[in-house]
């Protein structure tokens, strides 16, 4: 009885450890002093919105966005990169002059690649609640390394 009481605790410790070696380091190797612009301090331009007339008849409606810029959690230099967002209305469209200006709201703010997409890929959806969404961020080369980062959002049919 003893021993598989030991044999298990040794097991548990194994893992433990194995665990322990795996975890993600609590701070950047680099020591740098990395701050995102938290999303309640974004100071995002709201996207406006107006009924598609036509809903059941799917259309496919795509921008290109050549200028986008937001600034770099590490650096602190700005990322410059082309959107791609294409999107079925469903009952609402976005309006471009709103799109324009939510878009260019992001040059102030710090915010890593990756989460960029997903938060404006977020604030679409909630504006326009649209059938299908894909969005691409196509971002300039930073150091030798050239990122593309994509998300997609489909309506559930219930």
């Amino acid at each position: 009885m003893l021993r598989g009481r030991v044999t298990s605790r040794l097991k548990w410790k194994v893992i433990e450890m194995a665990s322990a070696e795996k975890a993600l380091p609590e701070v950047n190797q680099q020591g740098l002093d990395i701050r995102s612009t938290p999303r309640a301090e974004m100071k995002l331009y709201p996207l406006d919105t107006f009924a598609y007339e036509f809903p059941g008849r799917e259309i496919e409606i795509d921008f290109e966005i050549p200028e986008f810029t937001a600034i770099c959690p590490f650096s602190d230099f700005p990322d410059f990169a082309t959107l791609k967002l294409v999107y079925v209305p469903n009952e609402r469209c976005v309006e471009l002059k709103s799109l324009k200006m939510y878009i260019n709201s992001f040059r102030e703010v710090k915010i890593f690649h990756e989460h960029v997409i997903n938060v404006i890929l977020e604030d679409f959806v909630k504006a326009c609640d649209p059938l299908r969404v894909r969005i691409e961020g196509n971002f300039n080369v930073r150091g030798n390394i050239k990122t593309l980062v994509r998300a997609h959002h489909e309506k559930s049919h219930r």
